[in-house]
């Protein structure tokens, strides 16, 4: 059995995982707003505390914890752009020292949500059966993994295969990283909305899912938004192909809601990008697993990285 611990800017969830993917106990808290480090801190134990009154409990040999990023995996620490109380706070000691707390004195590992959402997936998901593959989250960000040669690669800080901050636009506009032209600038479901609106779109609902339902209803606008989106993640998936011989490019999070509107433009400008013979069949896919994929993915990660 293993306790994942899934950390994000709106909520803090925790499972008991069974070797099958199965979850029988889940706790949810929504994450603290405007309080310290120890006040986000004690919705995460208010979590493992109540995963502790299951009677699997006793049976809990691992834990992994998935967060927003950055994380640091190197030194147990996360900085999450959405949760501003919590910079290098060492959230792999203070959550090893919950489940101590709780009985349960069992290794801990820490991974971005990008790389849990890769584990998911490769697991149980989109990408099972695929030895090198890359899994995709495009939401308010855009993060992501790397399975190669059949096994997770998370890399030294366990940021590995974090698309969004590939630049695919020399001279483009600047990136919240400090880059210019980074995927997550043009292709990130903010980013979408903002060109949108700067272009003259004006939608009643100014978000990227409003955008989305321009695009299907053929808005100009908005179709050319989610075409430049799209032109920038098959870049990014093409070079990331081209580099590491990937064979499968799994996408999900919000942004990917948008189904065909996305999909579409992302396969379309791929034959531009990944021309060569080892990877003109690189494959575009769904992600599988939705809101789950965080907490299936700390426990396949923790289960695959402390083998």
């Amino acid at each position: 059995m293993t306790a994942a611990i899934d950390i994000g800017g709106t909520k803090i969830a925790g499972a008991l995982v069974h070797p099958d993917g199965s979850m029988p106990v889940t706790a949810r808290r929504p994450t603290p707003r405007a309080v310290d480090g120890e006040g986000v801190l004690a919705a995460v134990a208010e979590v493992v505390a109540e995963l502790a009154t299951s009677p699997l409990w006793p049976g809990v040999a691992r834990c992994g914890i998935g967060s927003a990023g950055p994380v640091d995996a190197s030194r147990g620490t996360v900085s999450p752009v959405n949760i501003r109380a919590w910079r290098d706070f060492p959230v792999q000691a203070r959550v090893a020292a919950e489940l101590e707390r709780h009985g349960a004195g069992v290794p801990t590992v820490l991974v971005g949500d990008g790389v849990a959402m890769t584990a998911a997936e490769h697991w149980r998901g989109a990408a099972r059966g695929h030895d090198n593959a890359l899994c995709m989250v495009v939401s308010t960000g855009v993060g992501g993994g790397l399975v190669l040669g059949g096994r997770l690669h998370p890399g030294p800080t366990g940021n590995a295969g974090h698309i969004g901050h590939i630049s695919v636009e020399v001279g483009g506009e600047r990136c919240a990283c400090g880059g210019r032209g980074c995927v997550e600038a043009i292709a990130s479901g903010t980013a979408i909305a903002r060109w949108a609106l700067a272009q003259g779109w004006t939608g009643p609902d100014r978000t990227a899912a409003g955008v989305a339902a321009a695009a299907r209803a053929g808005e100009p606008v908005a179709v050319a938004a989610f075409d430049r989106a799209g032109r920038a993640l098959a870049a990014a998936i093409a070079a990331t192909a081209t580099l590491v011989e990937t064979d499968i490019a799994v996408i999900g999070g919000g942004v990917a809601a948008a189904g065909e509107v996305l999909f579409g433009p992302v396969r379309a400008h791929l034959a531009t990008y990944a021309t060569l013979s080892f990877v003109t069949g690189l494959e575009i896919v769904p992600a599988q697993l939705g809101t789950d994929a965080g907490l299936i993915g700390a426990a396949a990660a923790a289960t695959e990285l402390l083998h």
